[in-house]
């Protein structure tokens, strides 16, 4: 299966209406020949936290928003893209339950990593700690069994102590057999693309950062890639990691996420200037996958170690909190700059962040199209949403800014709106104008204050030309007859 060169929606199941039914109520309303891409729906299994990141299952779907078949209904007219936890499952999942009644004696004790996987003697090392690239305070959590005994158990993520997302050990034969059937339920319901969400964290080796640890996370990519290629399933691996790692999966024939873009025209904006933009593009691998935002917010450490400098980095970032955004930070001292900038991800609506200019945003998504690459539109930016400040309140989740549960009425609304209008005619040029398919031009001549992007297949040529100073931006392209047509976006 070859995945589309076309524009992609990312959405929660339950974020366009309430449930999966109600979801493609309004795809096939407002936007059946606009998502030609496929659909990424976020996990829509039963979870336990984390917003549908802490799965107890991938056999069945959250009953409130709906069931396989209504996933299957949706694949009927997109392809449908959906995320696998390599790296962990639910604490309330039947296989950790058991174990926490059994022990050691349940079928499922070795599901996990305990820690005496990691050391001998089951001890932590507080040197070996200090050099690992951490999510939490901790990477484990302290169980105590049925039976009175205390289990310290590997937990990558998660806020709560103990955590609701216990890691896998990946090399277990039996966690190997558990995604053979999540992958064969992918495949019976008709999914065509997997995102291995934390992948890069699989691996936990004493001495190292635990985090893409090689040769061994190879090992393990090379294994899960011909499960889904015996399955006819394509693989997305999700690695916030130094821009070097990205690298090296993409010479290794990977899908990559482009998490670098985001910031790159973030600060293009902000600074009006073209400059480090253009120094990305010249040496980006091509095959990747593009996105502005997303339900978590826009990478900064590790993602772009090595391609900012960090004082520049804090201005920029002071921009985004004027303007409503929210940070998330790095945990582990080893991992932050040497001035102690210590910023992981912005939290924000890029719209928001933009200053909601109209032009401005339209922009930055013309330069996301123009970008070799599958593009994915995040379902608020899609419908043009701010900084949703009242939900953070609400539930002391900074990522929930930028994940608002629309209703259908407030979809009607959004979608009237001219940037959004606008933005569903720029989706539907990069998705059927066929130079897209061809050759990427990056100008050299291109001044600090503008971008020009272009590309070209046989008579079919598009260019791209933005001026900083107004946001404003014109395509000009040759229309079926070889015409030359100047498209206002």
């Amino acid at each position: 299966m070859a995945i589309k060169n076309q524009v992609q929606l990312i959405t929660y199941p339950d974020s366009m209406g309430g449930d999966l039914k109600a979801l493609r109520q309004v795809l096939h309303r407002h936007f059946l020949d606009v998502f030609k891409g496929g659909i990424h729906i976020l996990p829509p299994y039963p979870s336990s936290g984390d917003r549908g990141f802490a799965p107890l299952t991938y056999l069945e779907i959250e009953p409130r928003f709906g069931d396989w078949d209504d996933v299957n209904e949706i694949g009927k007219s997109f392809d449908i893209l959906v995320d696998l936890m390599v790296n962990h499952i639910s604490a309330q999942s039947a296989y950790f339950r058991d174990f926490l009644k059994r022990g050691r004696e349940s079928e499922y004790a070795d599901y996990f990593m305990t820690l005496d996987k990691i050391w001998e003697d089951g001890q932590p090392v507080d040197e070996h700690i200090a050099q690992m690239f951490l999510r939490r305070p901790l990477p484990y959590s302290t169980f105590r069994t049925e039976d009175g005994r205390e289990e310290r158990v590997w937990t990558t993520f998660g806020k709560s102590d103990p955590s609701e997302q216990i890691d896998l050990d990946i090399y277990s034969p039996k966690v190997r057999q558990l995604f053979e059937q999540y992958f064969a339920n992918f495949r019976k319901h008709g999914v065509k693309i997997v995102r291995l969400d934390a992948v890069g964290y699989v691996i936990k080796k004493p001495g190292t950062s635990s985090f893409f640890v090689e040769p061994e996370i190879w090992d393990f990519l090379e294994w899960i890639s011909a499960l889904a290629r015996s399955m006819d399933i394509e693989l997305l691996p999700e690695v916030h990691a130094h821009y070097e790692i990205q690298i090296r999966l993409a010479e290794r024939g990977y899908w990559i996420y482009d998490f670098i873009l985001p910031y790159r025209v973030l600060e293009t904006f902000i600074n009006r200037s073209s400059t480090a933009l253009y120094s990305y593009l010249k040496g980006r691998p091509e095959k990747q996958f593009t996105m502005l935002d997303c339900h978590d917010g826009v990478p900064v450490k590790p993602d772009l170690d090595g391609l900012i400098d960090p004082k520049e980095a804090r201005a920029l970032v002071d921009v985004c909190l004027e303007r409503g955004s929210n940070l998330s930070l790095i945990y582990s001292d080893k991992h932050k700059a040497e001035d102690g900038f210590d910023v992981h991800q912005i939290r924000c609506s890029y719209y928001s962040v933009l200053d909601c200019n109209d032009d401005a945003y339209l922009a930055a998504r013309a330069i996301q199209f123009f970008v070799p690459g599958i593009p994915q539109v995040y379902y608020v930016g899609l419908l043009a949403g701010k900084n949703d400040t009242e939900r953070v309140a609400e539930t002391g989740e900074g990522r929930e800014i930028n994940r608002h549960n629309y209703t259908t009425e407030e979809i009607e609304e959004a979608v009237l709106q001219p940037v959004v209008q606008r933005l569903i005619k720029l989706i539907q040029f990069r998705n059927e104008y066929e130079a897209f398919n061809g050759e990427f031009i990056l100008p050299t001549d291109c001044a600090s204050h503008e971008v020009r992007l272009a590309w070209r297949k046989d008579r079919s040529v598009c260019s791209l030309a933005i001026d900083l100073r107004t946001s404003k931006t014109v395509i000009e392209y040759a229309d079926d007859n070889g015409a030359n047509v100047r498209y206002e976006v």
